[in-house]
């Protein structure tokens, strides 16, 4: 169905922007400093629009407003992905903002603010929606990591943060614009019609460049990835527990909109650099994470390591390795939001804990904890039977099943590489002497959440087709 004006396919947005007003509104004339109804009015606004996702599942497939917007399977399943994401990360964030002057409205207003932008990156059908919602996310997000003002190091991540993303955005921009000069259109299946017909010359191919290291920029991959290590490290943590999970679910859809939504044609010309950014992701994050004693920048090579098995699957370029990718990207998300949890479970009166050998002690007075951290360090390794097993090996199965054995192989290597750097941190748990305690956080919330998130790596590791179906039936709506 083709309209140019259908509400009912924004309906989603339109509820969110209106939430926003309401609890600016809200937020305006509150007098408590914790802003209790502010967050629960942020949580509930997530919650409506879990709900609302939920009964467009199986829905057919929707154009809207002169080929500018898409509504399908693929672009709900993220969605759904991303507000509950956000939602976790905001049950954490509350006990670790509370502390440090950051219990203010703007807080969630940003937060929902890059939520809207995520969900127009993932609706986007034409080039310029995608960087519009592009730009939407970044500008919340550069003023989320900037909001500790009394902090050097935050200021310099979010100064950091706001070039290099900016040096991202304009390399995206420039291959859009040398794209719409040659095919005269920004229409992502106008594109696609386009590259059917014609041959990818020389200046597209050159525009396709720039957008494949637009792209790379955001999610970090290697050669591209020096801003990521020192933002995750300078961001409070509860910034970037969000920062490091939920806007990489989105940055997957937009990587899929433009690069086989538009270029699949061309796919020849892509898949190369995209195997080559993924090949050096996976062995600079797994062989720098292993000499990390930071925690935050620990977890931020790891996540370097996890973009590059996750792009593996792009690389491959079919429905089969589309689905593993998106599988794989869901999960990182509900690992990565797990492993800064614990960090923000170890930040208490206004320090926070961020060296791996300030877990010491953790095995031995804290033992429940101390397991569920463990619990996400395996996962986050890939060992069975969590989680994080699963996507993995559909990589790995697909890349095989593909020809690219050699590929295959060196990704299971340095997957083992990275098992190491994960049992450190289990190590100095378990089996390093400790006489004190170390200093947890007493809100109860944080610890319900923090278990509850940490179980589920478990269960949806013993039952896996829970997450991975949807993941294939998005994509199996595309044909």
């Amino acid at each position: 169905m083709t309209s140019s004006v259908n509400f009912s396919i924004i309906s989603a947005e339109i509820f969110l922007l209106v939430a926003l007003c309401v609890i600016m509104i809200v937020d305006l004339f509150q007098r408590d400093k914790e802003r209790k109804l502010t967050f629960l009015l942020t949580q509930l606004s997530l919650v409506s629009l879990f709900v609302m996702g939920a009964q467009d599942l199986g829905l057919e497939r929707q154009v809207g407003y002169s080929e500018h917007w898409i509504k399908d399977q693929f672009s709900t399943v993220l969605k759904l992905a991303i507000y509950l994401g956000t939602f976790v990360a905001l049950l954490y964030a509350r006990p670790f903002i509370r502390e440090r002057n950051l219990m203010r409205g703007e807080y969630y207003l940003l937060t929902l603010f890059s939520v809207l932008g995520m969900m127009i990156m993932v609706s986007a059908n034409s080039l310029l929606v995608v960087y519009l919602g592009l730009e939407l996310l970044s500008l919340s997000l550069y003023a989320l990591v900037a909001l500790q003002r009394d902090s050097n190091i935050a200021s310099e991540s979010a100064v950091k943060y706001f070039v290099m993303g900016g040096l991202a955005s304009g390399f995206l921009l420039y291959g859009i614009s040398l794209v719409y000069g040659m095919t005269g259109t920004i229409i992502i299946s106008e594109i696609a019609s386009y590259l059917s017909a014609n041959q990818a010359n020389l200046m597209i191919q050159f525009g396709l460049v720039f957008i494949v290291v637009g792209i790379a920029f955001k999610f970090g991959a290697a050669p591209f990835h020096m801003w990521l290590p020192d933002i995750y490290h300078g961001s409070p943590s509860s910034i970037t527990a969000y920062i490091s999970s939920v806007p990489k679910i989105a940055a997957f859809g937009m990587a899929f909109r433009i690069l086989e939504s538009s270029f699949g044609e061309a796919d020849i010309h892509w898949t190369p650099m995209i195997m080559i950014c993924a090949m050096l992701s996976i062995v600079l994050g797994n062989i720098v994470a292993l000499v990390q004693t930071n925690l935050k920048r620990m977890l931020s090579y790891s996540a370097i390591a996890h973009i590059g098995y996750f792009l593996l699957g792009l690389s491959i370029g079919n429905d089969e390795a589309y689905s593993a990718s998106m599988f794989y990207i869901i999960v990182y998300a509900l690992m990565t939001i797990a492993g800064f949890g614990i960090i923000i479970f170890m930040s208490s009166e206004n320090k926070d804990y961020q060296q791996i050998s300030d877990l010491r002690g953790m095995g031995r007075f804290h033992p429940w904890y101390a397991l569920m951290f463990t619990l996400i360090m395996v996962s986050m390794a890939g060992i069975p039977p969590f989680i994080g097993f699963w996507p993995k090996l559909e990589i790995f199965r697909l890349l095989i099943a593909d020809g690219q054995v050699l590929a295959a192989v060196v990704a299971i290597a340095f997957s083992v590489i990275g098992l190491v750097y994960y049992l450190k941190v289990v190590k100095e748990m378990f089996f390093v002497d400790c006489e004190d305690s170390p200093k947890v956080s007493n809100s109860r919330s944080l610890k319900i959440a923090l278990s509850i998130n940490c179980m589920l790596l478990l269960v949806f590791g013993l039952m896996p087709d829970s997450i991975y179906q949807y993941c294939i039936s998005a994509f199996a709506s595309l044909n």
